[in-house]
């Protein structure tokens, strides 16, 4: 019962760089065309962090401009009556158009502090409009959450069906051809990926870390064994005394907002290489 739509911004210059299909008046319609025909599960996909121009689209240099470009995108998006909002900041991937005109100095990277300052404005306008802040980059009114999503960060088991689809049973994963002609000759062969316990302690770590509960000391100690608990309390300590990460009386190990913006970096520390 759940529409996930991937709007990404209400800004229709961007939206024409982004080379989407879409206007911010078709998406507004379709949201509204949804609700009309029953659905009242909703999510929309955003982005910020966007990169200033060299030219084609007006510069914007201006932090405040930019920041405010981005609580527009907030407004619209949160005036719709959706249940869910995911929001993702830019990212420049190697080999992309992308990168290419970053490269080439058509365009430039929004500022690390702009970027937070997007963030942080996310964070606060969501939580003014009574949505849990349940994962670092997903915001849901209560009883919203993704489920399909949430699975992945709670380490239960799935089953994909397809060509390309893939499976995990809860130590290996399992996938099938992504080429049609080569799933439809033999529609049960699969390619299997058996985790090690160091690197199924590693994803483990990275996605409860992303998520509001965070990581479960008891059931890390009772899964991973007490040497790989060990080394996640050492390397969690540092990032406990600098208030990046907190441990509650139910010994959940989160990050706290200030650990929010540098989550890669404390994962990377408690993850074992």
């Amino acid at each position: 019962n759940r529409l996930s739509m991937g709007i990404q911004t209400f800004d229709d210059r961007l939206l024409r760089f982004l080379r989407r299909r879409h206007s911010a008046e078709q998406a507004i319609r379709a949201v509204g065309m949804a609700q009309a025909q029953g659905f009242d599960n909703l999510s929309i996909d955003l982005m910020f962090g966007f990169p200033y121009f060299s030219h084609s689209l007006p510069v914007h240099r201006d932090r405040d401009v930019a920041v405010s470009a981005f609580s527009a995108d907030l407004t619209t998006a949160l005036s719709l009556g959706i249940q869910h909002l995911s929001a993702y900041s830019l990212m420049y991937e190697p080999g992309t158009a992308l990168t290419r005109l970053r490269d080439s100095g058509q365009l430039h990277e929004a500022g690390d502090e702009t970027t937070l300052a997007m963030y942080e404005q996310l964070i606060d306008r969501t939580a003014e409009a009574g949505f849990e802040h349940y994962e670092i980059s997903n915001f849901a009114l209560p009883g919203h959450r993704s489920r399909h999503n949430s699975s992945y960060w709670d380490d239960t088991p799935y089953t994909g069906l397809g060509a390309g689809a893939h499976s995990y049973d809860g130590s290996t994963r399992y996938y099938h051809p992504d080429d049609l002609t080569a799933y439809l000759s033999n529609p049960l062969s699969l390619v299997s990926e058996t985790l090690s316990p160091t690197e199924h302690y590693n994803e483990y770590v990275m996605t409860r870390l992303r998520t509001r509960e965070g990581i479960h000391l008891p059931s890390l100690l009772r899964r991973f064994g007490p040497q790989l608990y060990r080394y996640c309390l050492a390397m969690a300590k540092p990032h406990l005394g600098a208030g990046r990460l907190s441990e509650d009386g139910q010994h959940y190990l989160r990050l706290t907002r200030q650990g929010l913006f540098v989550s890669d970096d404390i994962m990377s520390d408690l993850v074992k290489v």
